[in-house]
């Protein structure tokens, strides 16, 4: 199965985005926009993993959020990779979140999943771009956004479906305790 390790932010902060998102969906030329309810920041993506390696897995990631430090973040400017992804940036305690991301890449690697070796770039994907779709205006329009600060408080292991409508399936999620 294909999965990825991610925190979501909270309900009212998916919805002040989705609001300034909305305000940019005017034209046929836009790029591809992701649904809100796939919004989500990964800390590590894990791509196809066999299902006997999950439960293994599971220790070392519940491992990583009992001692990560309970933070708050901010949804806030924006950016592309390349052509094809036009994301939005966080702000406020990045580190702990930047710390978790590590743990969790690590836990993945001790059951011997390989996960890419690179760094953490916190952001929440909103749109893909599309053949001859310039992704530089959106960017622009999102680069004041700033929106309600949330707090980190779970990480989740999800499972992604690919297809016309891709899915995502929360495995489980354990709370960050900081302890």
């Amino acid at each position: 199965m294909r999965l990825f390790v991610a925190v979501w932010p909270s309900a009212p902060a998916v919805a002040d985005l989705a609001s300034a998102v909305s305000a940019l969906r005017v034209d046929g030329t836009a790029p591809r926009w992701l649904p809100a309810n796939r919004w989500h920041v990964t800390l590590a993506f894990l791509g196809e993993v066999d299902d006997a390696t999950v439960p293994r897995l599971r220790p070392g990631l519940g491992r990583a959020a009992r001692r990560a430090a309970p933070t708050e973040l901010q949804l806030t400017g924006a950016g592309r990779f390349g052509l094809g992804v036009l994301w939005v940036g966080l702000a406020g305690e990045v580190a702990p979140l930047t710390e978790l991301a590590t743990r969790a890449a690590a836990a993945a690697r001790r059951t011997g999943i390989e996960v890419e070796d690179r760094r953490f770039h916190p952001h929440l994907t909103v749109a893909r771009g599309r053949p001859g779709v310039d992704l530089r205006p959106w960017a622009k329009a999102l680069a004041s956004y700033a929106g309600p600060a949330w707090p980190l408080d779970r990480v989740s292991l999800v499972r992604s479906e690919l297809g016309p409508k891709p899915t995502y399936t929360e495995l489980e999620s354990w709370p960050i305790t900081g302890r």
